[in-house]
């Protein structure tokens, strides 16, 4: 569907070099080697809707928007989290026509993107709308962009499992080691790669951000020596997870290596740091870098 590849590519920071290889974060990357397959190249999808504007991805709205000028006119991309992105879609295109949302299309959708989840595929959805005039510097904000989309698909990409992890596991586990999975990944997918990672057994119990926030102090500690993995979390949830297993008396180390995951390695006993991904702010409040990220 190349509407579909040229909003993934366009609405997106990693670009495609001389070779044609996709240079960028990871996800990204694999949308515009997705529409680069397409016969979709992002520089030349660039030089046709130039961006004149954009509101950055961020960890609480779980979309990103950009803003482009084209022979039509104003066209908006937003992509994102399929969950956040189709509460904001009030149109959907089927292909060849635009038709209005209704609850059994948002229905036939989310269970597409839980059959792509349940594969331990990431899935994004992607979305467009239309405008008469370019946005004023003052209009970027979601709740003036981010709203009266227009529907018009879903993208399924694997993050292989590393074949050295699940040996890793194993070694943790004949370590002492309790490994646990925090994840920003949908629970689906999550819940599909800890099962392949024997991280999570029969018995364990698997929550997401959202289940996290209903709970209360006593509620949380009852239950979170039985949860092994956490999905959709903000980087509270993280330090809230660490003190809830040292408070108990464990010595917890925890592994990051974005700018979010600063507080929750500070929390633990022993935070570790990426040496090769992790950015500076990590690497300066963890106890130890680790010099190979594999």
């Amino acid at each position: 569907e190349p509407l579909l590849a040229t909003a993934m590519a366009l609405c997106s920071d990693a670009e495609l070099d001389d070779q044609g290889e996709a240079i960028g974060e990871p996800t990204e990357c694999a949308l515009v080697a997705y529409a680069n397959k397409c016969g979709l190249p992002k520089p030349v999808l660039k030089d046709e809707q130039p961006r004149i504007g954009e509101l950055p991805f961020d960890s609480d709205r779980k979309l990103m928007t950009t803003v482009h000028r084209t022979e039509e006119g104003i066209l908006q991309y937003t992509k994102g989290a399929p969950d956040c992105l189709l509460a904001r879609c009030s149109v959907y295109f089927d292909g060849t026509k635009e038709v209005p949302m209704t609850d059994a299309l948002r229905q036939q959708i989310l269970g597409a993107n839980k059959a792509l989840a349940d594969k331990a595929l990431r899935v994004l959805a992607a979305a467009y709308r239309r405008h008469a005039q370019e946005p004023a510097p003052g209009d970027y904000t979601s709740e003036n962009l981010e709203q009266s989309l227009v529907f018009c698909g879903l993208t399924g990409m694997i993050d292989p499992v590393r074949p050295e992890v699940k040996d890793a596991i194993i070694e943790c586990r004949e370590a002492g080691i309790t490994p646990i999975m925090i994840t920003g990944d949908h629970i689906d997918t999550a819940v599909a790669i800890a099962k392949e990672l024997t991280i999570l057994e029969d018995g364990n119990e698997a929550i997401s951000g959202s289940q996290l926030d209903t709970m209360s102090d006593e509620e949380f500690s009852r239950r979170f020596m039985n949860i092994r993995v956490y999905a959709r979390v903000q980087p509270e949830h993280k330090t809230r997870i660490v003190n809830a297993w040292r408070n108990a008396g464990y010595i917890t180390a925890m592994t990051g290596d974005g700018v979010n995951d600063a507080p929750s390695i500070k929390a633990a006993d022993i935070g570790v740091g990426m040496g090769i991904t992790g950015t500076d702010v990590t690497k300066n409040v963890a106890d130890m870098v680790l010099a190979d990220d594999n």
